[in-house]
């Protein structure tokens, strides 16, 4: 994933999204997106230097995200296949992933505790913050 210059997002204000965004902003990358709602975590990106967008339309994609040999695109399930900017991108065989599998390859790359399940993980996440 590292050889990519830029890293481009549909749905990029989720919490999964926006702290993946914030990694690849903190490695060096250019990192942009779509979102379908201003929020503070969409400003917050903003403010660190990523490129966020809220209108569902090929032409707001920035030219520096258009290079499908420099541009990784990620999007998640609820990005509906009828979003117009993710089959701007199919069409053009960018190499696109979904943010399961850019996580899985993070991680991969490193050392990772992961905490799983239907409750707590918020109180074990942090309680293993606070024991690192």
């Amino acid at each position: 994933m590292m050889e990519y210059k830029s890293i481009y997002f549909i749905g990029i204000g989720g919490i999964g999204m926006s702290n993946l965004a914030r990694y690849f902003l903190s490695k060096g990358k250019r990192v942009g997106g779509y979102d379908r709602a201003q929020t503070k975590l969409t400003e917050l990106l903003r403010q660190e230097g990523a490129f966020v967008h809220y209108e569902d339309n090929p032409a707001a994609i920035p030219p520096e995200f258009t290079d499908k040999e420099s541009t990784l695109v990620v999007f998640t399930p609820a990005v509906p296949s009828s979003h117009r900017e993710l089959a701007y991108f199919k069409e053009r065989d960018f190499t696109i992933i979904k943010r399961a599998q850019l996580l899985g390859e993070i991680t991969r790359s490193s050392d990772a505790i992961c905490v799983a399940g239907t409750h707590g993980k918020t109180t074990v996440s942090s309680m293993t913050a606070h024991l690192l």
